[in-house]
């Protein structure tokens, strides 16, 4: 018996060295690297205020363990993450101290449900509001890698900690370029709470969503983990320069810069013989501004040349601004061989944002700059390059249209004075 256990066990052994000889040695590394798992943190509000019994017959806080554990529950596994409080351990009221009381709850990492929903069952509302220490300490909890990374904060107040201003506070993180986006949830929130919260919110591209119910609560941060999990094109750090001559070459993509009131930031493009160079902006007001504002985008040459402009004008009643631009570059044949060379287009970014004097200036306001360059249409039929794009049809047709008119009209009068003068 032991026999045939050790015959059975030297012909597994030799198939599965001829299985791995017959695998090729550079299969390995073929394969394409692991995609990084995206991380999440949520941050609690633990403050004493969160015992406040509006949210469906219950205590904000009973209502946000209870959405804890759904949303807990439903995490994707692909997902790491972790759990911050604020508020959560000093009761009392040295305002030195209580400023200080933020930690990480559950580490970011693979979550264990189980002991996850443990350490949320043990909350009890005690202290201060700490917004901006602990948007702060999760920012540091989720560095480094190149994942996907979120903040979602829920709290029913506004920051008690000033003169650290939270909104300052997420303009500074967005400003770092590490492209982490926070998403703010406000329970049962008055007029200044959502004001913060939405500011917050608007610095790093995320969203603020007002909560008065517990399925509201548990749906929404369902929602935006989710979101994390979902694939998105990660926008690049891109320092434009004050000049074309000075500015970085940009490659089809994604881009992100800061751009302080009335700036105007440059970039470069290479665009070959038979390529269209397509380019959009948006700015986006992350702080207070006066109405009516504008941005503009140029293609202009290395000399200074204007080739085509975007511009769109606002009226204050969107926080979000956007333009943009086509240059299709007629294609040319080779010469002795030799390709023709690219020509370097140059963007300029133009706003005129203004704001009142309370409002700082730095850092600039976020922009995002998208560029790609795809095959230009063909020269007959490139229409776009006149400026008016299908409009040159309709304009035929107008024209075509009050030339008949003129005519049927002169004639009709002509005939009608006839007709008078006979009679």
């Amino acid at each position: 018996m032991i026999t045939r256990k050790r015959l059975a066990t030297g012909a597994c052994a030799l198939l599965a060295a001829l299985a791995v000889g017959l695998v090729p040695t550079g299969a390995a590394a073929d394969e394409p690297a692991a995609k990084e798992s995206p991380k999440v943190e949520l941050v609690l509000d633990v403050s004493g205020s969160m015992r406040a019994r509006d949210i469906d017959g219950q205590s904000r806080m009973a209502a946000a363990k209870q959405a804890f554990n759904e949303v807990l529950d439903a995490v994707p596994e692909e997902v790491q993450l972790g759990i911050r409080t604020l508020g959560a351990d000093y009761p009392g009221q040295d305002r030195q101290k209580g400023c200080k009381d933020t930690r990480q709850l559950y580490p970011v990492g693979p979550l264990d449900r189980t002991e996850a929903k443990t350490a949320v069952a043990t909350l009890a509302p005690t202290g201060w509001t700490p917004i901006g220490p602990a948007l702060l300490g999760a920012a540091e909890d989720l560095k480094g890698g190149d994942a996907t990374r979120r903040i979602v904060l829920i709290t029913d107040g506004e920051d008690t900690c000033a003169p650290l201003d939270p909104c300052e506070v997420a303009r500074e993180i967005a400003a770092k370029g590490i492209h982490l986006t926070i998403d703010t949830l406000g329970l049962v929130p008055d007029a200044k709470t959502r004001q913060q919260l939405t500011c917050i919110a608007e610095a790093t591209g995320g969203t603020y969503t007002s909560v008065k119910h517990t399925e509201e609560l548990s749906g929404r941060v369902r929602e935006l983990v989710d979101r994390a999990a979902d694939p998105v094109v990660t926008p690049i750090a891109a320092a434009g320069a004050g000049r074309c001559a000075d500015a970085p070459v940009l490659k089809p993509g994604l881009y992100t810069d800061r751009e302080t009131f009335g700036q105007h930031r440059w970039y470069r493009v290479d665009v070959l013989p038979g390529q269209e160079l397509r380019a959009s902006v948006s700015v986006s007001a992350d702080r207070a501004v006066n109405d009516d504002y504008g941005v503009l985008l140029r293609a202009v040459t290395v000399h200074g040349r204007e080739i085509v402009r975007g511009s769109e004008a606002g009226d204050g009643r969107t926080d979000l601004i956007s333009t943009g631009l086509r240059y299709p570059k007629a294609p040319r044949d080779d010469i002795d061989g030799e390709k023709p060379a690219a020509e370097t287009v140059c963007l300029q970014v133009s706003n005129s944002f203004s704001a009142p004097p309370s409002v700082k200036t730095t850092p600039g306001m976020p922009i995002e700059l998208a560029v790609d360059l795809v095959d230009a249409p063909d020269e007959a039929s490139d229409v776009a390059a006149f400026g008016l794009g299908r409009g040159w049809w309709l304009l035929c047709v107008l024209v075509l249209a009050g030339f008949v008119g003129g005519l049927l009209w002169g004639w009709l009068s002509r005939w009608r004075v006839a007709v008078w003068r006979t009679n």
